[in-house]
């Protein structure tokens, strides 16, 4: 009797390297090890998986390791990838001789997270639209978090196969007054302000500095404190919600409308009848806005489209291991 298939996956942002080890033996995987590392700590990601494998509780399967695949933010060419947000330079070949990997691929984070879809359970998804799904319709996959990332998904040879994008570096498109003035303010700092630079951890904090500006008001001390100590993003987020800073709150619901005018649009774009899926880090820490209203009455206000687009079913995922799922079915498909 063959043993099962020990595979290696990683998700690999610019703030957080994923790893996990799993055995697959025909259904679902069967985790060994799973860990989470500071992606800058690290000056690639062979070093991370070194550290990750030399882990006593892996020793016995690090020999086994049939194939390895990891998602990364940034585009994918030829088996090589450049991380947009961190700086690694990663080759599968260089990669599997240096790890001794029978197989290796490297894949996008939101190819990763569109075939990490296929296993989440309905408690994973806060469904902000039923709609009216269409049995393998095209799907589209959306996530700002570190950047913005977007992937679309396919349905042929019965299963879905996904399709990488880099969707979040289009121009913003403003969507209202206020949105137009906000690309002249972003304008001044950057050459192409693209929808990333707006829809991403780094671009609430850009979004309070503008409204900041523009009103002629300043935040909350507390609020300037909080942005100080640790993650800016985080800290808006957080005193919008608790409504502790009203520009926090304004810087919110601009974020949050320009989200779902954005989804509209690649919703548009792929024509998404199987649903539009809300990923990344931001969205599960803000559900509670997302449930609100706003996002979908941006999402579908798109003059004549109004109506097809509010067919469409708009989940967001709150399972955050979703690219590391994708990226562990893809390592079995692969070592199979």
């Amino acid at each position: 009797m063959s043993l099962p298939r020990v595979v290696l996956a990683g998700d690999i942002g610019g703030t957080n390297a994923k790893l996990a080890l799993a055995q697959f033996d025909g259904g679902s995987p069967t985790f060994i090890k799973r860990e989470v590392y500071p992606s800058r700590q690290y000056a690639a990601l062979e070093h991370v998986v070194q550290a990750f494998v030399s882990d006593a509780q892996i020793a016995p399967y690090a020999e086994r390791i049939d194939a390895a695949c990891f998602a990364v933010a940034g585009p994918v060419e030829e088996g090589r990838a450049r991380l947009t947000n961190l700086g690694w330079q990663i080759d599968e070949t260089a990669f599997a001789k240096a790890c001794a990997i029978p197989q290796v691929c490297v894949i996008n984070d939101f190819a990763a997270a569109g075939l990490g879809i296929e296993q989440l359970s309905r408690d994973d998804l806060l469904t902000l639209q039923q709609g009216a799904p269409v049995e393998r319709a095209d799907r589209v996959v959306i996530g700002a978090g570190t950047g913005l990332g977007v992937g679309w998904l396919t349905w042929s040879e019965g299963r879905y196969h996904v399709h990488p994008s880099e969707g979040g570096h289009s121009d913003f498109a403003p969507a209202g007054a206020v949105q137009d003035e906000l690309l002249v303010h972003l304008r001044r700092e950057f050459a192409h302000v693209s929808s990333e630079r707006v829809l991403s951890g780094p671009g609430l904090p850009r979004i309070l500095s503008f409204l900041a500006e523009s009103s002629g008001t300043r935040p909350e001390a507390a609020l300037v404190e909080a942005m100080s100590r640790g993650d800016p993003s985080e800290a808006i987020s957080e005193f919008a919600l608790a409504h502790r800073d009203a520009l926090a709150v304004q810087a919110l619901d601009l974020f949050v409308a320009a989200y779902g005018s954005f989804a509209g649009s690649m919703a548009l774009t792929t024509l998404a009848h199987g649903g539009v899926y809300i990923a990344g880090g931001i969205a599960p820490k803000i559900a509670a806005k997302l449930r609100d209203g706003a996002f979908i009455r941006a999402f579908a206000a798109k003059g004549r489209f109004q109506q097809l687009l509010q067919g469409i079913p708009v989940h967001v995922v709150l399972n955050q291991q979703v690219g590391l799922y994708g990226a562990l079915a893809e390592a079995a498909r692969i070592a199979s």
